[in-house]
C-alpha cells in the first residue's frame, strides 16, 4: 500500500488530500485470460450466430462487452504487475545506471524541501552540477532525477518506446542527406559527366518547459513524518507522464514536443521531415477496423523495420480490434501466454497508448512501425525544483519543472492507419 499527497493549490485554499493507492488494482495470472479469451471467442461466436440468423439477443451482446472489459482488465493487470515487478528494482541507494547514490546531497535535498534554503548545506548550493541557488532552484539529487525518469518511463508509453536523449544546451539540430546521389554505367574511355549532388536538411528539436506545482502545509512539512521525496517524485511521475502521452502523440510544437501523428499525410507537420511523411493507409472500412486493413498495414512497412514493430492503439480501439479474425477464422488477437511477453494482433506486439485517437472516421486509430527509430525525444538537464514558501501562506509550493522536447526523426520505420474505406 503505498500513500501519496496530492496538492490543489489551484482551487486558491491549497488543499492536500491524503490518497491510498493499491497496485496493481487486480491480481490476475495467465491461466486467468486464457480462460477469459476462450469465454469471449464462445460468446462472439454466439452474437455471430444470431446476427446471421436475424435473432440477435442483448443478453449476448451484454455478456460479450462484459466479458471483454474483463480481458482488458485482466491484460492490463499482467502488464501491470510486469512493470511493477521491474520498478522494485529502484530501491534507496540503489546503484542506477552507472551513477551512485550521493547520500550527503540527498539529506542536504531533503533539508531544503523540509526547511527553504537557509538551511541547506553549502554543499547542495554551490556546485553547478548540483544546484544553482540564484533563484532559489535547486537539481534534484541525480539519483532520484534519475528514478523519476524510470517511473516515467513506465507509465508513459511513448517515452518507454521512444529513443531518449540528454542534451547540454537550449536545442538539437540532426542533420539528413535526401539521399539523391546520382550513379551511372560508362565505357572505359567514356566521359564520366557530373552526376547529382545529395543536399543536407535538418530538423530541430527545441525543448518546452513541462511543470508541476504542488503544495503542502509548512505546519505538515513541520510536524509530520512526510516523506517529501516519495510525495514530490508520486506528482512529478503521474502528472508529467500524463502531459507528455499527450504532447509526443499530438504535440504542436509550441513550447512542447511535435507529436507523432501531426506527422502522418495530411498531417499539420507532414512537410516538417526532409524524407516526407508518415505514410498513411486505410483501415477499409469507413467507420471500423478490418482484418485486411491490419495485415495491409503491417505488410506495407519495410522488412528492414518488421523486427521492432510494434501495434500503438488505444484501450477502447483494442477491444473492437479483439473480434477481428482471418481469412481461417482465427482470431487475430491473442493475450499474453507468459508473465513479461505482450499481448498480440497478428503476430505484432501490443502497446496501450491511451491518448490515441478513437475508432471514427477519418481518425487516425493505430500506428504500426519502430517507435524507437521513428520518435526522438530530447530531454534539457533534469528535474528542477523551486521551493516557493511566500505565493500562497501557509502552503508551501513545490515548483518542480523538467525542459523536453521530441519529434520524428525518421517517418520510414512508421506506418499510420486512417478510419476510411479503401477508394
Amino acid at each position: 500500500m503505498k500513500t501519496t499527497l496530492r496538492g490543489t493549490a489551484a482551487t486558491g485554499r491549497g488543499l492536500v488530500a491524503v490518497r491510498a493507492e493499491a497496485q496493481p488494482k487486480k491480481i490476475a495470472s495467465i491461466d486467468d485470460l486464457a480462460i477469459a479469451f476462450e469465454a469471449f471467442k464462445t460468446t462472439h461466436t454466439e452474437q455471430l450466430n444470431e446476427i446471421k440468423a436475424g435473432t440477435e439477443d442483448y443478453v449476448t451482446t451484454d455478456k460479450l462487452n462484459k466479458i471483454d472489459a474483463a480481458l482488458s482488465e485482466l491484460q492490463t493487470a499482467i502488464d501491470d504487475q510486469a512493470k511493477i515487478n521491474a520498478a522494485a528494482k529502484l530501491g534507496d541507494g540503489a546503484v542506477i545506471g552507472d551513477i551512485k547514490a550521493d547520500p550527503a546531497y540527498t539529506a542536504a535535498f531533503k533539508q531544503f524541501m523540509r526547511k527553504g534554503e537557509n538551511n541547506v548545506s553549502a554543499d547542495v548550493q554551490a556546485a553547478m552540477q548540483k544546484g544553482t541557488d540564484a533563484d532559489g532552484g535547486f537539481l534534484a539529487p541525480i539519483e532520484w532525477d534519475r528514478t523519476i525518469g524510470e517511473k516515467l518511463k513506465k507509465v508513459s508509453p511513448m517515452r518507454a518506446e521512444s529513443r531518449v536523449i540528454t542534451i547540454s544546451t537550449a536545442g538539437f539540430k540532426k542533420f539528413f542527406s535526401d539521399r539523391n546521389v546520382g550513379s551511372g554505367w560508362v565505357g572505359e574511355t567514356a566521359s564520366r559527366p557530373a552526376t547529382t549532388t545529395p543536399q543536407i536538411g535538418t530538423v530541430t528539436f527545441e525543448p518546452g518547459e513541462l511543470y508541476a506545482n504542488p503544495a503542502i502545509s509548512q505546519g505538515l512539512l513541520d510536524d509530520a513524518a512526510v516523506d517529501l521525496e516519495e510525495w514530490l517524485s508520486s506528482e512529478v511521475d503521474t502528472e508529467f507522464a500524463r502531459q507528455e502521452g499527450i504532447a509526443f502523440l499530438s504535440g504542436d510544437g509550441s513550447n512542447k514536443p511535435y507529436g507523432v501523428l501531426t506527422y502522418v499525410e495530411g498531417g499539420a507537420n507532414a512537410a516538417r521531415h526532409p524524407y516526407g511523411a508518415i505514410k498513411t493507409l486505410n483501415s477499409g472500412a469507413a467507420a471500423a477496423f478490418t482484418g485486411d486493413g491490419f495485415l495491409d498495414l503491417m505488410y506495407d512497412l519495410p522488412a528492414e523495420f518488421a523486427a521492432n514493430a510494434k501495434l500503438y492503439i488505444n484501450r477502447l480501439a483494442m477491444g473492437a480490434a479483439r473480434k477481428l479474425k482471418d481469412g481461417q477464422q482465427n482470431y487475430l488477437w491473442q493475450p499474453s501466454y507468459a508473465s513479461g511477453q505482450p499481448q498480440t494482433l497478428g503476430g505484432a506486439p501490443v502497446v496501450e497508448m491511451p491518448d490515441m485517437p478513437l475508432v471514427a472516421a477519418g481518425n487516425i486509430a493505430a500506428l504500426y512501425g519502430d517507435m524507437e527509430a521513428t520518435y526522438l525525444v530530447v530531454d534539457r538537464i533534469g528535474i528542477r525544483v523551486l521551493r516557493d514558501p511566500f505565493t500562497n501562506k501557509p502552503f508551501v509550493h513545490f515548483y518542480t519543472t523538467k525542459r523536453v522536447g521530441g519529434g520524428v526523426h525518421n517517418p520510414e520505420p512508421m506506418r499510420a492507419l486512417k478510419i476510411a474505406a479503401n477508394a
